[in-house]
């Protein structure tokens, strides 16, 4: 009798009955739990996955051929949900892993049966996916509800026993009903094939004629360019043979160049030494040219000298001579400008004093001095407004027969403008020369009566 704590892995789970657990036992998967003795009982269920062979020999399809299936499914006990889990128990607690197998693959089997009798051979042949995917979802809804998961389902193989007349044998030997539908197919595979091989050593015809051709062309070109190059070469050569003679040629040229520069450089040198010998010569003229100057100096420079010396002693006394007269005429003038001068400032100052009495007179006698510049101005006003009238070289005067003509209305006209100067300085100056002279007339000054003048 096992008690106390108790282990398990996790592909496995335990189940514990009995006190404290009536009616439901008590599942631990991959855990631990502790186990009272005599009062509880313990049982180990595997939760491993367990692979199936589904074998349905010689099946009626929904065409009425019998055909054979081999199917592999993967299925496990579900420990995960506790549901599952205790459905597990109770179907297949206290049962080994080889029985729980064969339960499944019996309702397996079943399934596929009755999915191969709902489908005709060539959806099954031809549509495995579907077949696969409709036993597993029927399968899937039986095996739950005992506590056993479909993880995978996949069919393996499909064959069939049956032959048919007139048809051709396999290898393995008379043709079936599934060999007849792969006849069609690898009838036309092969015929495609042929037709393949045929296009294929056509377009090979093509390339290799293509490439024929382009192969002639690719000689021709090499061809070409090798005569191009060899005629380059021929060309170059020939610029190269050119370039030597001509270089040769320069070299022959050079050597006489060079030979004249050489002959020239000799007369060059030789002149050079006749350069130097007249040079000898001009430095021994240069040096009896100086001895001659020497000689001349003592005989003609030195009198000449002291009679150039003599003269220029004569000519500074005659130059001091004129200098002097020079400054004394000049004391003279200055002299004479002062004299001048002072004959203008006391003219000036007579003429000043003479306008400031003036002045005063006018000041004095106000009425009378305006009269006075007034006739004095008058006719200075008349030439100014004659002088246009003088500068006409032809003038035409028209009259309407009621006026003066001739002179008298050129006269007449000119004292109009005169007349009307009074208003004018009236209008500048505000001072009414009229009325001044209206004035004067009333009341003269003792200095205008008769008796005085008298």
């Amino acid at each position: 009798m096992v008690w106390g704590f108790v282990t398990c892995g996790p592909n496995e789970a335990l189940v514990i009955s009995g006190c404290c657990y009536q009616g439901k036992p008590l599942t631990v998967v991959g855990g631990r739990a502790f186990v009272w003795p005599c009062i509880q009982m313990l049982q180990r269920i595997s939760l491993n996955v367990m692979t199936l062979n589904v074998e349905s020999p010689r099946v009626y399809t929904a065409q009425g051929v019998p055909i054979s299936v081999t199917g592999i499914a993967q299925v496990k006990v579900q420990g995960q949900y506790e549901e599952m889990l205790l459905a597990a128990c109770e179907q297949f607690l206290g049962k080994n892993e080889t029985e729980i197998q064969q339960v499944a693959l019996e309702t397996l089997e079943g399934h596929q049966r009755a999915i191969m009798g709902s489908m005709s051979v060539e959806e099954i042949y031809k549509d495995r996916k579907k077949f696969n995917q409709n036993v597993f979802e029927v399968a899937s809804s039986d095996l739950i509800n005992m506590g056993i998961t479909v993880l995978s389902y996949t069919l393996k193989d499909i064959h069939d026993d049956e032959t048919l007349d007139g048809l051709a044998e396999v290898e393995d030997g008379p043709a079936g009903y599934l060999d007849a539908l792969g006849m069609a197919r690898t009838a036309e595979v092969k015929r495609d094939a042929r037709i393949g091989e045929a296009e294929a050593t056509k377009d090979a015809q093509i390339k290799e004629a293509i490439a024929e051709e382009e192969r002639m062309a690719s000689k021709y070109l090499n061809d070409t360019e090798i005569a191009k190059a060899q005629r380059d070469f021929e060309l170059k050569k020939a610029t190269y043979d050119m370039e030597v003679q001509a270089k040769a040629t320069e070299a022959e040229l050079a050597y006489e160049l060079q030979a004249a520069k050489t002959r020239q450089k000799i007369k060059e040198e030789q002149m050079q030494i006749k350069v130097v010998e007249r040079a000898q010569e001009i430095l021994i003229q240069d040096q009896e040219i100086q001895r001659r100057e020497k000689e001349l100096e003592a005989t003609v420079k030195q009198p000449a000298d002291s009679e150039k010396f003599k003269l220029e002693k004569l000519a500074e006394a005659a130059r001091n001579k004129t200098m002097l007269e020079a400054e004394a005429e000049a004391e003279a003038l200055r002299v004479k400008g002062e004299a001048e001068a002072y004959a203008v400032e006391a003219k000036a100052k007579a003429e000043a004093l003479i306008m400031q009495q003036k002045a005063d007179a006018q000041k004095e006698y106000k009425e009378a001095a305006m009269l006075e510049m007034y006739l004095d101005t008058l006719p200075k006003v008349a030439a100014e407004v004659a002088a246009p009238l003088s500068q006409a070289k032809k003038l035409t005067m028209v009259s309407s027969g009621q006026s003066e003509i001739g002179a008298a209305k050129l006269t007449g006209e000119v004292m109009e403008i005169i007349a009307h100067v009074p208003a004018m300085v009236k209008n500048m100056t505000g001072v009414d020369v009229t009325k001044g002279l209206l004035e004067t007339q009333t009341s003269k000054p003792a200095w205008a009566s008769p008796s005085t003048h008298r």
